[in-house]
Order: C-alpha cells, then structure tokens, then sequence
C-alpha cells in the first residue's frame, strides 16, 4: 500500500514537471497530473521496451515517470491541434 502510495505521488509530480518542460504542450494543472500518472506507467514500459534501467529508488522512479509524463504530454498534444 505504501508504494502504490508513493508511486501515485512521484507520478503527480512528473506530471507537473513534464507540464513545465513542454512549454506550449500543457493542459492545465489537473490533467497534466492526471497525465503525469499515466506517464508513470508509459514510462516503464517504454525503459523495459528499451531494456533501459534508469536506476533504483525514488530517483529512478522520478526519472522514468518524467520521461513517460513527457511522452504522454507530447502525444496528447498532437491531438490537441
């Protein structure tokens, strides 16, 4: 319970990070956490795809979270247009 716990917050937090790194790609505050946990979950799949490892812990957990909510964030924006 505590790492479902855990991985919902990192993934809310990639959300608001990918929202500030895709400048012009964002949705808001609510849907890019909400997109920040999808990415989260894109996001080790896309790192087990590549046979990537982005390392253990909290850091990893950020770091893989971050590039999937950038992902996801990317892709909703071609559908935005």
């Amino acid at each position: 319970m505590n790492g479902i716990i855990c991985a919902i917050i990192i993934g809310l937090i990639c959300g608001f990070l990918a929202g500030k790194i895709m400048r012009g790609g964002g949705f808001g505050l609510v849907l890019n956490l909400l997109l920040g946990l999808v990415g989260g979950a894109v996001g080790g799949w896309l790192f087990d795809l590549l046979n990537i490892s982005a390392g253990g812990g909290w850091i990893g957990q950020t770091i893989t979270g971050l590039v999937g909510a950038i992902v996801v964030l990317w892709v909703a924006s071609l559908f935005k247009k």
